[in-house]
């Protein structure tokens, strides 16, 4: 072959993989900011229903356009301890079904018009001013270069078929022979584990097979190994995870080999039934400009992919429990305790920012529920009950650690607002920053309210049983008000505002009731100065902790 021919295929099959490549991430991209909010939901539906759990898996990789992509959220989540092996192996089962959408959107027969619904969807978005429709627009701008990326790739491939060099290479590809079909199975598995994207890696063997370049069973056993080799990337995300996202990571390896290897020994067999089912003869070409297609092979390869994927999941979904006690044989749990970690952010999640924003919502409730407690905690302490050095110590724990999370929360959200995601996910992630700012503020004062009784008990002084009363009623009341609000961040309620506010009023009255009766009593009674101003702090401090409470309300409800 002559070099200026070699180096203008080369050139043009690698401009349209990065094309069709661009695309998919495109697609990807505007799918999830069209459908970001159903994927959530999507996400938090999964239970222990295996086929809840395989709906979910097909849906959310329908969406994101990469079944890796799904398989590495899939380790973070179960890595973060929000999902359950049995719950994540169900969804990587949908998972391998929803990544053949992709072939199936290969098969509309528009790919020479890719360049013009470029052309178009690249102008609205350019001029639009609404973000969805901006979005929208992106999303179909990305189906565009796919076809593009794919013409492409036809028209690069097309010399290598009247090179007798070439020709005989691919004699060696033949699957009618076992060593052939394994070599085949092994070329798609280490293709795709280099490129990372079997979409891409589908995309090159249909761009391949359709200009006669490999021939129809060549390309499905191509296939075959593609679907093996698209489990690096979990494998890769896996590495320095729980031991539990690891075994997630072995069952995605371990059911797309075992699933290749049924299918392997009735591989002629399952060649017969392709094109039976695909209605079609893949074989057949046609003439256009001189140039021998074949138009039909395409769909052909896209049946046999779900074919294949939807047999798989028939053979395993049964399985899935079984397999989940395999894995916690082969993969043991360590011999000593594995750290907690303080919040289950997971840079994993980076590539879906939606789900950025799920998880750091689970924190923010997390954040919640702390304050709760070490509210609880307080108001035993401040009761004068017996034995509570247990309370006093877990206060201090959780204000350092609640000082920790919203470190972590801050960057994990800052990392996902620099790069470019929806408007309304930059508004919830500045919430969500706010929040767990107003939530780390209210520990500090919980803090400083036991260090100011602490240091009244150091110095053997007690409160006055009217003012322990009305301590602890003010106190009562935060906490009721406190519920409600974070009961409403958990219902996705922001409508609370103008009830919050008269509940704010009311607790503010009732603090300046308190600070009055209490002037009043040092004027008419002798007291020790440092009650008197340790009480004082005291009401002051609670009185904070209703503001920055009104704040996070403030947060949720969009209020700036």
């Amino acid at each position: 072959m002559e070099s200026s021919i070699l180096i203008d295929m080369l050139f043009t099959v690698v401009g349209g993989l990065s094309i069709f490549l661009l695309g998919m991430n495109n697609m990807s991209v505007g799918m999830q900011a069209v459908a970001g909010n159903k994927m959530r939901q999507l996400i938090s539906a999964v239970t222990n229903n295996h086929f809840m759990a395989l709906t979910v898996g097909f849906l959310v990789t329908a969406i994101i356009q990469s079944s890796s992509v799904t398989t590495v959220m899939v380790v973070g989540f179960v890595n973060a301890q929000l999902m359950t092996l049995t719950q994540a192996i169900g969804v990587i089962l949908g998972a391998n079904i929803g990544t053949t959408i992709t072939g199936w959107i290969l098969v509309l027969k528009i790919g020479k018009y890719g360049l013009p619904i470029l052309g178009f969807a690249g102008i609205y978005f350019l001029f639009s001013k609404h973000e969805r429709n901006r979005y929208i627009a992106r999303m179909v701008m990305g189906v565009g270069m796919i076809f593009f990326g794919l013409e492409l790739m036809k028209n690069g491939f097309k010399p290598l078929r009247s090179e007798p060099e070439f020709l005989a290479l691919i004699h060696s590809f033949s699957p009618e022979t076992i060593g052939g079909l394994i070599l085949c199975v092994v070329t798609g598995a280490v293709i795709t584990a280099i490129i990372q994207s079997s979409s891409a890696s589908v995309g090159i063997v249909m761009g391949m097979a359709s200009t006669g370049v490999i021939t129809f069973s060549a390309s499905v056993a191509l296939i075959l190994g593609m679907n093996i080799g698209t489990t690096i990337t979990a494998f890769l995300a896996s590495l320095g995870t729980s031991t539990n996202a690891k075994r997630t990571a072995y069952a995605h390896t371990f059911i797309n080999i075992l699933g290749a290897m049924i299918v392997l020994p009735f591989f002629s067999l399952y060649m017969k039934i392709i094109p039976v089912i695909a209605g079609i003869d893949p074989n057949t070409s046609i003439l256009k400009d001189g140039v021998e297609t074949f138009p039909q092979i395409i769909k052909g390869i896209a049946i046999a992919h779900t074919t294949f994927n939807i047999f798989a999941v028939i053979i395993f979904i049964p399985f899935v429990n079984i397999m989940s006690k395999v894995l916690l044989k082969i993969v043991p749990d360590k011999p000593f305790k594995e750290q907690p970690r303080l919040t289950k952010l997971d840079v994993r999640m980076l590539e879906t920012p939606m789900m950025v924003i799920e998880q750091s919502r689970n924190e923010i409730l997390h954040m919640g529920q702390t304050i709760k407690d070490i509210l609880n905690d307080l108001r035993s302490i401040m009761s004068d009950n017996e034995d509570t050095e247990k309370n006093k110590n877990n206060i201090f724990r959780e204000e350092e650690n609640l000082d920790n999370i919203q470190k972590e929360i801050t960057t994990f959200l800052m990392d996902t607002i620099s790069g470019e995601i929806p408007h309304d996910l930059v508004q919830e992630a500045h919430s969500q920053l706010r929040m767990a700012d107003e939530y780390e503020s209210m520990s500090d004062y919980v803090t400083n309210i036991l260090k100011l009784k602490l240091k009244l008990q150091n110095d053997h002084i007690s409160l006055l049983i009217d003012d322990r009363n009305n301590i602890l009623t003010l106190h009562d009341k935060i906490v009721f008000f406190f519920n409600k609000i974070h009961t409403a961040i958990l219902e996705r309620n922001p409508q609370i505002m103008a009830e919050v506010k008269a509940e704010g009023n009311a607790i503010v009255h009732q603090f300046r009731e308190i600070r009055a009766k209490h002037l009043q009593n040092i004027s008419d009674t002798k007291s020790d100065p440092l009650l008197s101003v340790t009480y004082m702090n005291m009401l002051n401090s609670y009185r904070r902790i209703k503001d920055h409470a009104e704040n996070v309300a403030e947060a949720l409800a969009g209020v700036k």
